[in-house]
């Protein structure tokens, strides 16, 4: 077993990740504790459990990291899409990461499957 930043699943959430951090830079500072600080934590729910699932001793705990940075990426859609309905930044910023939510969500589905089948 590999070391958890070889999977292509993490390095996806990783980017991801960085992607919404350089969005929230853009927000303005009164949303630093409200959407900005949401945002930032739900992102990185993401990678990190994919990391801490992927560390345990079997499938099924791996399976229920998964599930919760599927949780986690749930979130971040909702908040994403709240942050874009208030103008917090520019429309266009968010329709590439709402879109790269909705990948996650499918690529961490599917691996789920995988594991199960």
């Amino acid at each position: 077993m590999g070391s958890h930043r070889e999977q292509y699943i993490w390095k996806r959430g990783v980017k991801m990740a960085i992607n919404c951090y350089q969005i929230t830079q853009h927000f303005p500072t009164s949303e630093l504790y409200g959407l900005t600080s949401q945002i930032r934590r739900s992102c990185v729910s993401v990678p990190s459990n994919i990391a801490e699932g992927y560390g345990r001793t079997s499938k099924v705990e791996y399976i229920r990291f998964l599930r919760i940075a599927l949780g986690s990426l749930r979130e971040l859609d909702t908040q994403l899409i709240i942050a874009k309905a208030v103008n917090l930044a520019k429309p266009e910023l968010f329709n590439s990461i709402i879109q790269e939510v909705d990948e996650r969500q499918r690529l961490i589905i599917a691996t789920i499957r995988k594991l199960e089948a």
